[in-house]
């Protein structure tokens, strides 16, 4: 059985650009995401944590965290699919916390990024569920 904790925010730091935002303004953001191994004597898992950050013409807007941790029965085996699925899910939560957060700031129009699954090293992570 695979049981998934809620998404929490642990990081959300902003701060109000010092100028307005204009039409120019070059808005970047960017995502990373970081995996660790969890383990009881009757329960693996991990827990994920990504990490976003807004900047408005280089100047740093918004640093957001959200983590949440994944509990697996110690014979349920997870394959790629699985795996995949959970960070999907995960990610998912990690944006619904953000589009209900940035109401009232400039980024109220801003989405974060899709996830890029190329980047995920899904081969690094499945040995942290044996």
């Amino acid at each position: 059985m695979i049981e998934q904790t809620e998404m929490l925010v642990t990081t959300w730091h902003y701060h109000p650009p010092a100028l307005p935002v204009t039409k120019d303004a070059s808005i970047k953001s960017f995502t990373n995401f970081d995996v660790m191994r969890k383990r009881a004597s009757t329960k693996k898992g991990i827990a994920c944590r990504f990490t976003c950050q807004f900047t408005i013409n280089e100047e740093l807007v918004l640093e957001y965290v959200g983590e949440n941790s994944y509990v697996i029965d110690l014979e349920d085996v997870i394959d790629r699919q699985e795996l995949l699925k959970m960070i999907r899910f995960a990610y998912t939560q990690f944006s619904d916390k953000f589009n209900f957060r940035k109401l009232g700031t400039v980024l109220a129009d801003k989405t974060l990024s899709p996830l890029n699954e190329s980047i995920i090293e899904i081969d690094t992570i499945l040995p942290l569920l044996v």
